[in-house]
């Protein structure tokens, strides 16, 4: 079974809001190590204002920590960054894509919906975090059916299923990822919600800031209500997680390794 290590890779602060991070997954598989979401990276700290813009920078609240990106955090572990042959992309991100070129020889695997977005000038992505021309695999409509949601298997050959779970809205091609373990899953929903409370509560102060950040809030709001659905009605099988949430870091599932 595939092993996963939950790791903060990036921690975002705006002034009257909670702190945020970048809570990424690391898939350890005999065949090799698998990231979903790569966080903010070595090139972001290295030339922030120049990669990134300082508007950008200060809107998000992005903090450049090196012990935060993802290669210093496999380090850590004790493993190797060599050793990562895949990247699992929710979306593309600022806060979510800045490792993608610290590990230029890793497959990206991405629904197509999602590099369409990317690949249009979209002016929520940021360019300079393509520029080392990742490999891409693209995966389109699937008839396969997770809980009653469309599940598009990704081909990584691990000994656990690997699906990206479309949840359409926050992006044109956001997708959620969902990991076997035996006979429970964990499902990353990426930023689907980006406070848990969100799952309970239809008035959440952070609803007003997620329908701003949405591609089509509609579609957002549908979305949620299937992350709902799977809380409510499958909470025994499913372990879910966002990307944003810091309290989800210190309540991960028994047995699975934590870094921060």
């Amino acid at each position: 079974m595939t092993k996963i290590h939950h790791i903060n890779c990036g921690t975002l602060i705006v002034s009257g809001y909670p702190t945020v991070v970048c809570h990424c997954l690391l898939l350890e598989d005999e065949t090799g190590l698998a990231l979903v979401d790569t966080g903010i990276g070595l090139l972001d700290l290295k030339n922030p204002v120049e990669r990134l813009g300082q508007e950008l920078i200060d809107a998000a609240g992005f903090q450049f920590n090196e012990p935060d990106t993802a290669v210093r955090q496999i380090e850590s572990l004790g493993l190797k960054t060599d050793d990562v042959k895949h990247i699992v992309l929710t979306h593309g991100d600022p806060d979510h894509v800045g490792g993608l070129a610290d590990f230029p020889n890793a497959q990206v695997h991405v629904a197509e919906e999602e590099l369409a977005n990317v690949s249009s000038g979209h002016w929520r992505y940021v360019p300079r975090q393509f520029e080392h021309n990742p490999n891409w695999k693209t995966y389109g409509r699937s008839e396969r059916k997770w809980f009653g949601l469309e599940a598009r298997p990704i081909a990584l050959s691990f000994s656990s299923d690997v699906l990206l779970i479309p949840l359409f809205g926050h992006t044109l091609g956001h997708c959620g990822v969902a990991i076997q373990q035996g006979d429970h899953w964990l499902l990353h929903v990426g930023d689907a919600y980006c406070l848990r409370a969100e799952l309970t509560d239809d008035n959440h102060p952070v609803s007003a800031f997620a329908a701003q950040r949405a591609d089509d809030d509609q579609l957002r709001r549908s979305s949620l209500s299937e992350v709902r659905r799977l809380f409510l009605d499958h909470g025994d099988e499913i372990e879910m997680i966002g990307y944003h949430d810091i309290s989800e870091l210190d309540t991960v599932p028994s047995g699975i390794s934590r870094s921060v």
